[in-house]
């Protein structure tokens, strides 16, 4: 059986993000993932029934998805609002894909406070950012899924060369 890989739906050129746009990752080795069929797309945010465009949103006090799972910390957009339940509802929901999916791997556009898996920014927006991990990623991580950002596609396919 072929690996599959839970792909952010903005690296595969859809315009998704809070902004409207795209983060298209054109990468030979995401393409063949494509046409094997491995690639499993999702929006966590557009899954939670945000819409496109919306207000950007940080994990806020220079917190990460981790905090936020355990209550701790908040998803606020950038007019204050805190939309922690939404993004924890779209953690849920993509998760719930991957399990119906089998995926064991995930491929997230890093920065997002849902898909970051290695930074995430710090909740002033004023661009700055920090190390952790979005809501989505700190969720498929607690449940067992490998979790990689865009700048990581060779790692992630070395790991994938085992399981095949």
């Amino acid at each position: 059986m072929t690996a599959r890989i839970l792909v952010s739906a903005c690296l595969l050129g859809r315009p998704v993000r809070y902004n409207g746009s795209a983060k298209t990752l054109a990468h030979s080795t995401l393409a063949r993932w494509q046409a094997e069929g491995r690639v499993v797309s999702i929006c966590p945010e557009l899954m939670a029934g945000f819409s496109v465009p919306r207000a950007p949103a940080e994990i806020g006090a220079g917190l990460s998805g981790d905090a936020v799972l355990a209550g701790e910390g908040r998803v606020v957009d950038i007019d204050g609002r805190d939309v922690t339940a939404q993004f924890v509802a779209g953690a849920e929901a993509a998760l719930a894909v991957a399990r119906a999916h089998d995926c064991a791997f995930a491929l997230l556009i890093d920065g997002s406070p849902s898909c970051g898996s290695g930074f995430v920014y710090g909740g002033r927006f004023d661009g700055t950012k920090h190390a952790g991990a979005g809501v989505t990623a700190a969720l498929l991580r607690e449940n067992g899924i490998e979790v990689f950002s865009d700048s990581e596609v060779d790692a992630l396919d070395a790991r994938l060369a085992p399981v095949g």
